[in-house]
């Protein structure tokens, strides 16, 4: 199939109902913050601190995708970045397949490699533009020892048919690509390890709208394929709904509010989330949708508001938001919710 030819329509996809009891999560994230410090002066004194993340906690259950969803700056992509150690955390734990990955180096962040990769958002400067797909793809195999230089020629193919590209393809270097070709070789590196998380942090938002769906479906192929589990990083959430089980909603370093992807879009409860789910386009003249608009912009990190973060642009806001930050409670089962006024 031409990769900017529309492909045929395709079912919505199973939802894999999230399990009970800690033995079935695969990925937990307890208390994680991420803070950058803010220097300035001659001397680049500290002067205050960026709170990308602060506070966050989630679980993924094996073989299920979290979708994570935000405006830009709400640390969704430094969350993501976190989990898979190419940032350190300054407190917080990171518990993948019943492991605590803090503190790894050397040999044991080499096996993590194994376990857990990420698909980033640009796949042209996330690729090296010196090397062609064969080294991208075969070099990671060489140096886990995966294979045999004798067996690579034959694996590289493989990987790459594994995401509808030929063999021909190998040879071929970044620049020699179109954006979709590059993102299929961003996510055959990814999965060339056989890892069982995959991180995706925005992996068609860069791609036109023609060949976004295609990736997607890809993704969810690759996912039932090789049994994975998946963290989605998107502010996109019509995409969200079509490859999450679970839905994360991320405001100003914090979530507040997660649920099972078919009751969030039945019946959401927080008013950010209510907010975003007005702003997904309807595929229907005929139908009119009222737009919750909020009002102001998003709080710097660099200070954020005290109590509720989101008390600046609702509407239900009243002085109990600005004093106390509502705790992230379960008000049914599944949902999590962080509001004083809702569930």
């Amino acid at each position: 199939m031409s990769e900017h030819a529309r492909p045929p329509a395709r079912a919505a996809p199973r939802r894999r109902e999230p399990a009970a009891g800690r033995d079935a999560e695969f990925l937990a994230v307890r208390g994680l913050r991420k803070y950058f410090p803010v220097r300035k002066g001659i001397f680049l004194r500290r002067v205050g601190e960026v709170k990308a993340v602060d506070g966050v906690s989630f679980a993924v259950d094996r073989g299920t995708t979290l979708g994570l969803v935000g405006e830009s700056g709400c640390g969704k992509t430094t969350t993501a970045r976190v989990i898979v150690h190419l940032e350190q955390p300054d407190s917080g734990r990171v518990i993948v397949d019943g492991t605590d990955t803090d503190g790894l180096a050397g040999a044991e962040l080499r096996r993590f490699r194994t376990v857990a990769q990420m698909i980033f958002q640009d796949p042209y400067s996330s690729l090296n533009p010196h090397h062609s797909a064969r080294r991208i793809l075969g070099e990671p195999l060489l140096v886990h020892g995966l294979c045999t230089r004798a067996q690579l020629r034959e694996r590289v193919a493989a990987i790459l048919d594994r995401v509808n590209l030929s063999a021909d393809f190998a040879d071929r270097y970044p620049h020699e690509l179109s954006g979709g070709q590059r993102q299929r070789l961003g996510i055959a590196r990814a999965i060339a390890l056989e890892p069982r998380l995959i991180v995706c942090d925005e992996p068609v938002s860069a791609l036109d709208v023609s060949i976004r769906s295609q990736i997607l479906n890809l993704l969810l192929d690759l996912q039932e394929e090789l049994e994975l589990t998946s963290l989605f990083v998107a502010h996109d959430l019509s995409v969200i709904e079509h490859v999450s089980d679970v839905i994360a909603v991320m405001y100003l370093g914090k979530i507040v509010e997660t649920a099972p992807t078919d009751r969030f879009f039945a019946g959401t409860l927080h008013p950010y989330s209510e907010a975003l789910l007005s702003a997904v386009p309807v595929p229907d003249p005929r139908v009119r949708k009222k737009r919750m608009v909020l009002a102001g912009d998003v709080p710097s990190p660099l200070a954020p508001p005290s109590g509720c973060r989101f008390r600046t642009r609702c509407p239900l806001a009243d002085r109990r938001c600005a004093e106390e930050e509502p705790p992230l409670r379960e008000v049914a089962p599944r949902h999590l919710l962080a509001c004083h006024h809702r569930g």
